[in-house]
């Protein structure tokens, strides 16, 4: 059958294959685009939720489909950057396998204290971790996680010990950090933002090279550490293979939805900016984080071992 081209595709309905199970500011981010998609291409594009294993079920059910723009793999760095590095037998191939299309946004992850904490910067954060080598802990959404991996950049720029303490998930992580079992969070910037806000806990800095406008008076790393620059980004890609033509269509009608209000709107609710980007651009963005990481992730010896 010969290939469909760009001026006929889409001619029947899309799946958005979304690496999380429903909820989270990920896969509302992705239901948005769905939604908005639909709208300027007039097919229903369906948001089909494929969470487990990291990320790597989603990947898969991308990299196994045909190459013709009618699955589309909503992304975050882990699935196509830091998992090859730290699982074994990851069932595709990061670089072979997949088409990137588009940035989608990018936001921070962040770093804060219970208030019992004595620290107020984050040079006194370092200075304290250095005081008392190992003994200060730090806790996240899990190994491998993004805040996991930034915690451990801090360490290595740092000359730190902070000790990792991994959670099943964010609100356990957070829940604990709160009531003073461990002492020191690195999360999402989104869901830490209400509770430096309301004062449940003390924002120390943000990973991000800028300043939020959400939280101007929230440092960055940066500041501290010339040269920190940790962000999360979604992006979208397709089975590599996919003809030019239907990935430029699909990279412009995605660049028009990141410009839609409503979009620009849901994704600052979720503490994000929304950024786009060619296919070229998106490709060196991802192979650039995996170069980063690669040392970070060698250097503290993680190794993440695949699940259900």
């Amino acid at each position: 059958m010969a290939q469909e081209g760009a001026g006929a595709w889409p001619s029947r309905q899309l799946r958005l294959v979304i690496p999380f199970a429903p909820g989270g500011a990920a896969d509302g981010s992705a239901r948005s685009l769905a939604d908005l998609l639909f709208r300027r291409l007039n097919q229903t594009v369906v948001a089909e939720n494929r969470s487990g294993a990291g990320g790597t079920l989603a990947a898969l059910a991308v990299a196994t489909a045909p190459a013709d723009g009618y699955t589309l793999f909503y992304g975050t760095p882990g699935q196509l950057t830091t998992l090859p590095i730290l699982m074994r037998d990851i069932p595709y191939d990061a670089d072979r396998d997949f088409q990137p299309v588009s940035l989608i946004s990018r936001t921070a992850y962040a770093i804060a204290v219970h208030p019992a904490v004595p620290a107020q910067t984050l040079a006194e954060l370092i200075a304290l971790a250095k005081a008392q080598p190992g003994r200060l802990a730090y806790a996240t959404a899990g190994v491998g996680s993004g805040p996991h991996l930034s915690g451990e950049l801090l360490n290595s720029m740092a000359g730190t010990s902070l000790t990792h303490v991994p959670y099943r998930g964010s609100g356990p992580a957070l829940s604990d950090v709160m009531g003073g079992q461990v002492p020191v969070s690195f999360d999402n910037f989104g869901s830490l933002l209400p509770l430096i806000q309301r004062g449940s806990l003390r924002g120390i800095a943000i990973t991000s090279a800028r300043r939020s406008p959400l939280l101007p008076e929230l440092p960055s790393v940066g500041e501290t550490l010339p040269g920190y620059d940790v962000t999360a980004f979604g992006f979208i890609a397709v089975r590599s293979g996919t003809p030019r033509p239907i990935v430029d269509r699909l990279n412009a009608e995605i660049r028009a939805v990141l410009r839609d209000p409503a979009f620009l709107a849901r994704t600052a609710s979720f503490g994000a900016v929304v950024e786009g980007s060619t296919p070229e651009e998106t490709q060196r963005i991802l192979r650039a984080e995996s170069v980063k990481w690669r040392e970070v992730i060698t250097k503290a010896g993680i190794r993440l071992e695949a699940g259900p």
